[in-house]
């Protein structure tokens, strides 16, 4: 089709860029009738510049639309070309004060915590580093897109609302002035006219709802048959339904479904098909069909080709309006204006208006287009905004409605407007006033609950999905009232006072309809079938919590609001318990000559509920009454006389009792739903609108009535009564054999029921109960969440209450309460309590848990005991109550709680009698105690004329009443303080008789009368006496016993040893021996050690012995012995690399004989050095492999380990490992058993024997290769080959090894082929031994970076895991030849020889430059046995290193001299050369050293050991190179001067001495991570910047930084997945590939989290290198605490990085946690 429409289209193109934007203008100005003539200009060309063919062409359609249709409209509105026009335009206007930046997503913002009105108030990065709030206590986030920077908006910030640039503009504001006056007479009409036209065309376009027919005056004559089949987005069904359906649908590959359903997801439409009617049409119903069938079908549309043209230029225009607006306040002005003009129809017919109430029904794409719009325009023109305020809040319902239909997410809606609005201060207070939004809004959110029970209440039960969906909906209704609470008001109007009363009604209403839902009733017999819904109930509880302790503040601000809703509330409450008696039969109780009326009511039989606001809102309004001293003031006013408080208490306490109850395991048949409804009842999210309520209900209730009075309804309500008050109910109770539940309910029942007389009396710390401010709230919460144990920022902030600003105030007190401790370089930084306050701990502090209880409690006795105090924890001194409330303490000494104290003291006297329980004990002491505080208290405040009512003391000392005459409380305490049974409450009663004792001495000296001394004093002393005496026995006794143990013991042992004598004797011999073997300086003191050359320092050989880690056996390494191996890991690697860039493009045919010194990529070897048979470990592995096979049959999960790429575990440390390496004895004092006879020869005439050599095995090689025809020519060149003397080429050497090593050897050789090569496994290739000895080499250089990096010295003490590794490495490589084929070998190092030596037969070597020297010696060292095993001419192995080994050093010096590009720019000074060279061989000496010491076996020499200066000097000594190295040169005169002609005339180094070419220069640098930026956020602004580099332009949702090289990726999207050996891909794993050749570190930016990956299969988190400042890491960036780099952090994952740790890294986190093995790490 496409190439049809070619010509046809080239033709068109060429017709419109001739058009004339001027000429066109210039007509429009003449026109009459403009409308008309714009019509029809659009009528004619849009459809000839959109949407003409299947593919668009943004790039070029914007082209043209800008040169064919805005041009003229800018033409026209300028009146002149709009080059010069809009840029005088811009002069003419005055900057704005307001930023208005819109954020992307993925940007970050920042608010202020200190002077930020409310959370939603944000600025963008730049404005933020320019103001003050950088200094201030700031949070960071990322933008979700949407919203604007509010810097320059006054009302928004309390301080500090301009940066620096938007301060400038500030200057000149006048009053609000008109800014249409910069604009002369007629461009205002020119834009009036052309903003009108335009804008209403867009509307109409983008609202039009037919499929095929245009508006008329947009219909064109010449109509063609092309349609587009239109997808559009929802958010019901998953990109793989969509991706599914399209290929079925429109016969597209997965790939360009892919496309088509990311556009679909991010522009909310997109064609998927273009053609004629019937095309289109067939392929939405296929669509249809395949979607519908589980929910609603996707949305398609055939739509003619020219509306969607008419459609996509509408979009561009509105951005084209929202552009041009930009150049001029007056624009922007006059654009406000036409969007919000009535038009002729009335109500709701404004252009604005129209766009609002369509939002539903338009695209995604159109959506964020004009919310875009309309932030540029009507939100940054104070005056329309207003007027916006208005539109939005008059359609507020219809929004709402249709947004809870919908189905796009909250972010496209938009209602999402309102954050915009209702957080202004003015203009919430103005709606509130004008148009009653409080009301509005409260009742649009009860029309959408619609389901009520009988009493109408909420009913939430069997949601339907559906249901659920909306509810979630719904709940944005409640962010905004918080919006419009959220800044309270400081001056009141009537105005105001009436609407929100009335809104406060509206709330009352919906409070009401909450009061009592869900109910429940206690399940008897079985257990509950189906859990009932609760989780509704609670969401709606914990979104409006801020809202009901926000409409509390605005309360507390107006003592007539504050009267009024207290009326009001009273009112409903009234309503709510209109039914209070009903069916309830009233009872009498009496205890203790009180008696009391209420009615009969078991929490355990009848329905309760747990939902009770309006009870909870009244009591928060009863304390702003005390706290606002408006009790006091007006009482005439509030109706504190009618309150009846046993109507008030009964539902809280039910909900009190209700909790006991589940506690005491009475509700257990009620399943789960009810513990949750109990943990979030008590939660820090809901506690402060729910528990802490109820407490002060009750609290209420009780400062109001008879305590005894309150005490008996309470005991009937915990159904305690009976037990209490018929004496020795207890005694029959325990006498009958009853169930011994039912014992340990009611023991619970009666220690919950002592918690609360406890909470009543003691909470006092809210202020209006008790004279306190909130920083005392706080700072108690605090020392109790701290008396649990030490805690970080973040757990504490948790553990706090958040307002509805997310603040918990901590920070204004922490420093009071607290000590700091900094982290490590791991962990986060604790807050750990300071000492002094632990005095205010209180065991009883209402928020701890069971748990936190018993964990506290644990800690400060400890304290106490480490402190050698004794352990009571007696109850805190309290804050007195206020006046409201001050009757409470009367609890304390009213006759009823003295009963039941009385009682539970006399059950633990008699302890064997009764059921009782400690904690009830322990209560009861509690509450004596606190008695006795409050009656100090009460005795130190007195004034003359006061009489202290509170008579504590004198009650517990008189003996309880006739007839049964029972001991006085005092007494019993005193019984019970010798009692043995009770150890641990000794020393609290201990304090309670002391207390007593000084309050009965300060009564005494304020009264005049002497009393009698008490016998009570003598008692206590005498008591102590006896204490003391006993603790004394008891110590003596346990001393006595450990002295006759201890001798027992030292008896079994001498016994022992006689027995075993031998045995014994046998382990020192063997300390001794093996002490010898370790310290072997006495061998070699006095010679200086020599790694290599005939010279070599001789050590003897030691055994070695060795203990497998699967059989326990123990075995000595031999050479015919079965092998024994240690687990390893081969990986290729990039961490030495200096060139990312290069690929294998065809890794079969690749030759890895030379290393290019870029060290691109090398193969690195590590190991646990966990050693065990290779037998066990076959079978160990083979069972791996059985396991592998059988869970692959069962689930499909992985593991942590690849079984089929021969990973399994180290059986003793679970290390990741892919081999095993045999160990070995040192190879070369195998193969070198000749004698070396004859002198050993100079360098030269080696070289010349090498290569006679290599000549006669290269001539006997073409022999082989050429078959024997001319017997003749055969004799010739048998003629020509005169063999070198002693020279036997036809000599095979036998293999020294037992078969099970030689396996082994060839086990390792493979595993390092395949890996490193990425081949599969083939032991015959002859690259196996390259790839070996490459190993070798690679691994002691990355060994040496790491330890140059750290300044470590050379030879200093390694991990024995890397010793062994790089021991066994070394010998492996050295002895691999003997499994390989000779002549393979002996080729290999025939070419490495020629690549210093050349000859005649290789041409095609790499020069010098591009050969890392380290790699060749290790090749060239390691391969040349092969060839002396041949020679026996009596040249020795040592020799040939030597020489080797000389040779290479002198090409790598000239490397270096090459490299080092001073050397030949102007001659520099010798001694700077020297250095040159000196720092640029320095690692290839130590490497050099490394590999010899390990080949050879000679000990190190101590200087090396030990970190400090250079050791070049000893360097030499040991690797037997003269100092200077220089005289090497000069002492092979002759043959040097040819070598180093024929190294530097090779064509390379001339291109490079020319500047053709780079080289690595000498010393290579060594790689570290890239730099981070020390400020976290400028990591985030960098990352919004970056768009998905597949979807044209489109922000990356997930972008991920590669540590190793900077790069930004597109992560975890289907946009940039690719392919990568046959399977798909993301970003991120494509990226190891290629930078890391399988490992990556990638940091993510949006979560603050670090990413390991390897492989396809394996990846984790590791924790990332930023902090806040209380040291801990904010993974997913949730508390936005300003965050800064920890460079010791950082060092640690690079110092993984360097030490190739990462895949073991990753190996023990997945053991650790299952779930990151379920995670597809591949699409990362």
């Amino acid at each position: 089709m496409a190439s049809e429409l070619e010509p046809e289209v080239q033709a068109i193109d060429r017709s419109l860029l001739e058009c004339s934007a001027e000429e066109i203008a210039g007509k429009w100005l003449q026109a009459t009738d403009l409308t008309r003539e714009v019509y029809q200009h659009l009528a004619h060309y849009v459809p000839k510049i959109y949407c003409r063919g299947p593919n668009p062409f943004p790039q070029k359609e914007d082209m043209l639309a800008q040169h064919v249709l805005l041009g003229p409209m800018e033409w026209y509105l300028c009146g002149e070309d709009p080059a010069f026009g809009f840029p005088k335009l811009e002069q003419a206007n005055k900057p704005s004060h307001l930023c208005g930046r819109v954020f992307k997503v993925g940007e970050p913002t920042y608010s202020c915590r200190d002077c930020a009105v409310d959370p939603t108030c944000v600025l963008c990065m730049e404005c933020f580093l320019g103001s003050i709030h950088r200094d201030h206590r700031y949070r960071m986030t990322t933008s979700g897109g949407g919203g604007f920077c509010d810097c320059g908006d006054t009302e928004a910030w309390k301080e500090g609302p301009y940066c620096q640039k938007h301060e400038l503009n500030t200057s000149e504001i006048e009053e609000e002035e008109d800014p249409l006056v910069h604009l002369s007479e007629d461009v205002i009409a020119r834009t009036y006219n052309i903003f009108a036209i335009m804008f209403r065309y867009a509307v109409e376009i983008l609202t039009w709802e037919k499929e095929s027919e245009l508006p008329a005056d947009l219909e064109i004559i010449e109509k063609r048959d092309t349609y587009y089949c239109m997808l559009f987005n929802d958010e019901v069904h998953t990109y793989e339904q969509v991706i599914y359906t399209l290929q079925k649908a429109v016969n597209c590959t997965q790939k360009e479904a892919i496309g088509f359903a990311t556009t679909v997801d991010r522009d909310g439409r997109r064609s998927v098909r273009y053609g004629d009617f019937q095309y289109c049409e067939q392929a939405k119903s296929v669509i249809v069909r395949n979607t519908s069938r589980q929910t609603k079908p996707l949305k398609v549309q055939v739509m003619h080709s020219s509306i969607v043209a008419h459609q996509n230029f509408g979009l561009k225009l509105l951005s084209w309006l929202g552009s041009i607006i930009g150049y001029s306040d007056g624009l922007r002005r006059i654009l406000c204006q036409v969007g919000l003009q009535e038009g002729p129809d009335g109500e709701n017919s404004s252009l604005v208006d129209r766009l609002m109430l369509n939002d539903s029904k338009l695209w995604k794409g159109a959506r964020s287009v004009y919310h875009q719009l309309f932030m540029s325009s009507l939100l940054m023109d104070l005056k329309y905004k207003k007027l916006f305020a208005v539109r939005f809040a008059k359609n507020y319902e219809r929004l709402q409605s249709d947004y809870v239909t919908d189905d796009h997410d909250r972010e496209f809606s938009i209602a999402d407007l309102s954050v915009q609005i209702f957080t202004v201060p003015s203009l919430a207070r103005m709606l509130i006033t004008e148009e009653n939004l409080m009301t509005i809004i409260i009742k649009t959110f009860m029309d959408h609950l619609r389901h009520r029970d009988a009493q109408g209440r909420f009913q939430f039960e069997r949601y339907t999905a559906l249901q659920a969906f909306k509810f979630r909906r719904v709940q944005s209704l409640i962010l905004d009232l918080k919006y419009v609470l959220i800044s309270k008001p400081t001056e009141w109007s009537d105005d105001l006072r009436e609407k929100f009363l009335e809104g406060f009604d509206a709330f009352l209403e919906l409070l009401k309809c909450m009061q009592g839902m869900d109910p429940i009733t206690r399940q008897v017999g079985q257990h509950i079938e189906m859990e009932p819904e609760w989780e509704a109930a609670f969401t709606l509880q914990m979104k409006l919590t801020h809202v009901i302790s926000m409409m509390q503040d605005w309360c507390a601000l107006d003592e007539k609001v504050l009267i009024e809703a207290y009326k009001k509330c009273l009112a409903v409450l009234m309503q709510c318990h209109g039914g209070f008696t009903d069916g309830e039969q009233p009872i009498t109780l009496s205890i203790c000559g009180h008696s009391v009326e209420t009615i009969r009511y078991c929490v355990s039989q009848e329905k309760v509920s747990i939902h009770l606001p309006v009870s909870r809102l009244l009591a928060g309004l009863h304390v702003l009454l005390s706290k606002s001293e408006v009790a006091y003031k007006f009482p005439e006013l509030l109706p504190l006389s009618e309150l009846s408080p046993p109507m008030l208490i009964e539902h809280p306490l039910r909900c009190l009792v209700l909790c006991a109850q589940v506690h005491a395991g009475m509700w257990r048949r009620n399943g789960f739903s009810l513990v949750n409804q109990i943990y979030y009842y008590h939660n820090v999210k809901c506690r402060r609108e729910m528990f802490d309520k109820d407490i002060i209900m009750l609290q209420t209730g009780v400062s109001m009535m008879d305590p005894n009075h309150f005490l008996m309804i309470m005991l009937s309500r915990f159904e305690l009564y009976q037990i209490f008050s018929t004496p020795d109910y207890g005694k029959r109770f325990s006498s009958e054999i009853t169930h011994k539940d039912v014992v340990q309910q009611n023991n619970t029942l009666i220690e919950e029921m002592l918690y609360l007389i406890i909470m009543l009396v003691g909470e006092r710390f809210s202020p209006g109960v008790g004279q306190v401010n909130a920083t005392d709230e706080i700072k108690r919460e605090i020392i109790h969440q701290l008396s649990i144990k030490p805690m970080a920022h973040s757990e504490l902030v948790k553990s706090l209450p958040e307002d509805e600003n997310k603040e918990t105030g901590m920070e204004s007190v922490i420093e009071a309460v607290a000590h700091f401790k900094k982290p490590g370089l791991t962990g986060r930084g604790m807050y750990e309590l300071k000492p002094e306050c632990a005095k205010e701990f209180n065991l009883y502090f209402y928020h701890f848990s069971r748990a936190e209880q018993s964990k506290a409690e644990e800690a400060q006795r400890k304290l106490k005991r480490q402190n050698r105090e004794d352990t009571a924890l007696p109850p805190p001194v309290l804050p007195p109550f206020c006046p409201l409330f001050a009757s409470l303490v009367n609890i304390l000494q009213s006759d009823v709680m003295l009963c039941i104290m009385r009682t539970v003291l006399q059950w633990a006297v008699e302890h064997n009698g009764y059921a009782w329980s400690e904690s009830m004990l322990q209560r009861v002491l509690h509450l004596i105690g606190m008695a006795l505080q409050e009656e100090k208290q009460h005795l130190d405040n007195v004034t003359e004329e006061h009489v202290v009512t509170f008579t504590f003391t004198q009650k517990i000392s008189k003996p309880g009443e006739a007839p049964n005459n029972s001991p006085s409380i005092l007494a019993m305490l005193e019984t019970l303080q010798s009692a043995p049974y009770l150890d641990v409450h000794k020393d609290m009663i201990r304090w309670i008789l002391k207390t007593f004792n000084a309050i009965k001495k300060i009564r005494e000296s304020s009264s005049t009368s002497p009393v009698a001394e008490t016998e009570g004093t003598i008692m206590e002393e005498s008591s102590r006496d006896k204490d003391k005496a006993e603790r004394k026995r008891k110590a003596e006794i346990a001393r006595l016993r450990r002295e006759k143990i201890m001798a027992q013991m030292s008896e079994m042992q001498r016994h022992f040893i006689d027995e075993n004598k031998e045995l014994f004797q046998q382990t020192l011999e063997l300390d001794a021996s093996t002490s010898a073997v370790l310290d072997n300086s006495p061998m070699v003191s006095d010679t200086a050690l020599t790694a290599l050359g005939p010279a070599q320092t001789q050590v003897p050989e030691q055994r070695q012995f060795v203990t497998c880690i699967l059989c326990q056996e123990e075995q000595e390494v031999k050479v015919e012995s079965k092998a024994m191996v240690l687990a390893a890991f081969v990986q290729r690697s990039t961490v030495l690399s200096k060139n990312r860039s290069k690929f294998i493009q065809d890794p079969e045919k690749y030759d890895p004989l030379f290393m290019h010194p870029d060290l691109s990529c090398g193969t690195h070897t590590g190991s646990c050095g966990h050693i065990m048979h290779a037998h066990c470990w076959q079978r160990y592995f083979d069972s791996v492999q059985a396991k592998e096979q059988r869970r692959q049959q069962r689930l499909r999960l992985h593991t942590s380990y690849d079984v089929e790429n021969g990973e399994f575990l180290c059986p003793l440390c679970e290390c990741l490992s892919n081999t095993v390496i045999p160990l070995l004895l040192p190879p070369r004092n195998i193969f070198n058993s000749r004698l070396n006879i004859s002198d050993q020869p100079k360098l030269t005439q080696w070289i010349r024997t090498i290569s006679q050599q290599i000549k006669a095995l290269q001539v006997l090689r073409k022999e082989e290769s050429i078959p024997n025809t001319a017997s003749s020519k055969n004799s010739e060149n048998m003629d020509e080959l005169q063999l070198p003397e002693g020279f036997r080429p036809d000599f095979h050497p036998k293999n020294p090894y037992s078969e099970s090593i030689k396996e082994m050897l060839t086990t390792f050789g493979t595993a390092t082929y395949k890996v490193g090569l990425k081949v599969h496994p083939n032991e015959e290739d002859p690259r196996v031994p390259i790839m070996c000895w490459g190993s070798c080499a690679y691994t002691i250089q990355s060994i040496e970076r790491i330890l140059s990096d750290e300044d470590k010295p050379l030879f200093g003490p390694l991990p024995c895991r890397l010793d062994d590794c790089l021991r066994s490495l070394t010998r492996f490589a050295a002895a691999h030849w003997t499994v390989a084929s000779l002549s393979v070998v002996q080729g290999h190092f025939c070419k490495l020889f020629a690549s210093l030596v050349p000859d005649d037969k290789h041409g095609d070597l790499p020069c010098i430059l591009d050969i890392d020297m380290f790699h060749l010696l290790v090749g060239l060292v390691l391969a040349f046995p092969a060839l002396q095993c041949q020679d026996f001419s009596g040249i020795s192995l040592g020799t040939g290193d030597l020489h080797i080994f000389h040779l290479v050093t002198m090409a790598h010096i000239i490397q270096i001299l090459l490299t080092s590009c001073t050397a030949l720019k102007e001659t520099p000074s010798g001694w700077h050369l020297w250095r040159n060279v000196r720092n640029g061989i320095m690692p290839f000496l130590k490497c050099s050293a490394l590999f010899f010491h390990y080949l050879n076996g000679v000990p190190s020499p101590p200087e090396i050991q030990v970190s400090g200066t250079s050791h070049f000097e000893h360097l030499c000594n040991y690797l037997s190179l003269p100092n200077n190295l220089i005289c090497l040169f000069q002492e092979n005169n002759e043959i040097t001067k040819l070598l180093i002609e024929s190294w530097c005339h090779n064509i390379e180094v001339k291109r490079y001495l020319e500047g053709e070419r780079d080289a690595i220069s000498y010393p290579r640098e060594s790689n570290k991570l890239i730099d981070l930026p020390e400020d976290y956020s400028s990591l985030i602004n960098q990352a919004s910047n970056f768009s998905c580099p597949k979807s044209g332009g489109d922000k990356s949702r997930a972008p991920t930084l590669c540590l190793v090289c900077g790069t930004l990726l597109c992560s975890q999207s289907y946009c940039c997945q690719t392919e990568l050996e046959g399977e798909d891909v993301g970003a991120c794993t494509a990226h190891t590939y290629s930078c890391g050749s399988g490992v990556g570190i990638f940091l993510r930016v949006r979560e603050c989290q670090v990413l390991f990956l390897a492989g396809k299969t394996k990846g984790c988190f590791y924790s990332p290198p930023y902090l806040d400042d209380y040291g801990e890491t904010d993974q997913g960036l949730r508390r936005g605490n300003p965050l800064h780099l920890c460079k010791e952090r950082f060092k640690k994952i690079q110092k993984l990085w360097h030490q190739h740790s990462i895949t073991e890294e990753i190996g023990h986190a997945q053991e650790a946690n299952q779930t990151l093995v379920g995670i597809d790490w591949q699409h990362l």
